[in-house]
């Protein structure tokens, strides 16, 4: 690279991908800016793995992420693995734990400390960074680009890398600008929808069980067949069911519900039981207790706040009748809908509660192995405005990660 002109180059988007792509294209020897809308950069890693960052995966491969073509991500996880995230973390000073699922937290357990290494990093080897600068238009130049801003400002490069997010978490600055940007300059993209985001049931008695939680499993079906499913803290709320597996499986209901797709949940509040087996620990706990009313006769079983709503759903008319005085068809309603609820799903939440976008930049029309647009020579894309989203977990932190990495990498080449 020549050292009298250096590549110029900026990044759209100063969240988790665009950070990593401008030090990629700097540690190559480009003159690196990063734009930022908000008054400071990487607001939304913030806010990841509920506060504490969980910022990779040690699981992480193709069948953690979805969009059109999940091999899309090969290029970019080969050439930045979650091994080399890892490294690249702990020179920066992240003393990294796994957990549970192979979650992989900094020790200091704070979301602030990733981002306070990746700004001091960006310092040190000397990366721009414009805040409160809202690129209104790309247009492409006989040299490179020329962005206009929303003040007004026309600021011109060489090479382009649009790191602008998705629409989740609109609070962070992700409204999805991104998108209108690509398809001005002439991309397509995959419709959006929020993904690792709460559920939507049908029901007139959430506001009774709002806020009981229990480990069960969750499964979307459609057609009568299981979709996605998972195991873990499920937590009832005002609209419906929140908690982890249902992130986790709510893309699924998400994707069925745009195509107008039946969305079905079946919730098993009692998982490690089959109904046969539950019906036979039914008929051994009444036994023991034959004068005591059918709604007690269930505390220290289940979540008593559950058990009123429950027993109405299985066709229980009068809960405080006697247990003895329980038919065995009641007692295997019982243990049905202990193992098998279902519930319509009648949405998802919006935007501002989702945590990732599904759909976006539509990854036919990128090379995966440079993340250029085969469009538009000297642009790339990185992170969540492309049509790839992962599972939960730091999954799609390590996206961000990879992508950016390449995006940057390939963008100072000469």
């Amino acid at each position: 690279m020549s050292k009298i002109y250096p590549l110029k180059i900026f990044v759209v988007g100063g969240g988790a991908s665009g950070m990593m792509a401008a030090l990629s294209a700097r540690s190559q020897g480009a003159d690196v800016t990063i734009l930022e809308r908000n008054p400071r950069v990487g607001k939304k890693i913030l806010a990841t793995g509920n506060g504490r960052c969980n910022f990779t995966n040690v699981t992480a491969n193709v069948t953690c992420y979805h969009g059109k073509n999940p091999d899309f991500i090969y290029g970019a996880l080969s050439a930045f693995d979650v091994s080399k995230t890892m490294g690249f973390f702990e020179k920066l000073g992240i003393a990294p734990r796994v957990e549970d699922a192979g979650k992989v937290f900094p020790m200091s357990d704070q979301a602030s400390s990733i981002l306070d290494v990746l700004l001091y990093e960006l310092n040190q080897t000397g990366v721009n960074i414009i805040c409160n600068a809202f690129v209104k238009q790309i247009r492409k130049t006989k040299k490179g680009f020329a962005l206009e801003l929303e003040d007004g400002r026309i600021l011109e490069c060489d090479r382009l890398i649009m790191a602008c997010g998705g629409k989740a978490m609109p609070s962070s600055g992700s409204d999805g600008n991104g998108y209108d940007l690509a398809k001005k300059i002439g991309h397509r993209t995959v419709d959006i929808f929020p993904a690792l985001v709460q559920l939507k049931l049908e029901g007139n008695f959430f506001k009774q069980i709002e806020g009981v939680k229990f480990v069960g499993t969750g499964e979307v079906l459609s057609g009568g067949k299981t979709c996605a499913k998972d195991r873990g803290d499920i937590l009832f709320a005002n609209y419906g069911v929140s908690g982890p597996p249902i992130l986790q499986i709510s893309r699924k209901a998400g994707e069925l519900i745009k195509k107008n797709k039946e969305a079905v949940l079946k919730i098993s509040v009692i998982d490690n039981m089959t109904q046969k087996e539950l019906d036979g620990f039914l008929v051994r706990r009444f036994k023991n207790m034959p004068e005591k009313s059918i709604d007690f006769s269930l505390v220290g079983f289940i979540n008593k706040r559950l058990i009123p709503v429950l027993l109405k759903q299985a066709g229980i008319e009068d809960i405080k009748k006697p247990v003895r005085e329980l038919s065995a068809t009641d007692r295997q309603r019982i243990a049905n809908i202990l193992t098998d609820w279902r519930f319509k799903i009648t949405g998802t939440k919006s935007w501002p509660s989702a945590q990732v976008t599904a759909g976006g930049v539509d990854t036919d029309q990128v090379d995966p192995f440079t993340m250029e647009s085969t469009l538009v020579k000297g642009l790339y894309f990185c992170g969540e405005i492309l049509d790839i989203d992962g599972a939960c977990g730091g999954l799609n932190l390590q996206w961000a990660w990879s992508s950016g990495y390449l995006a940057g990498e390939n963008a100072a080449r000469e």
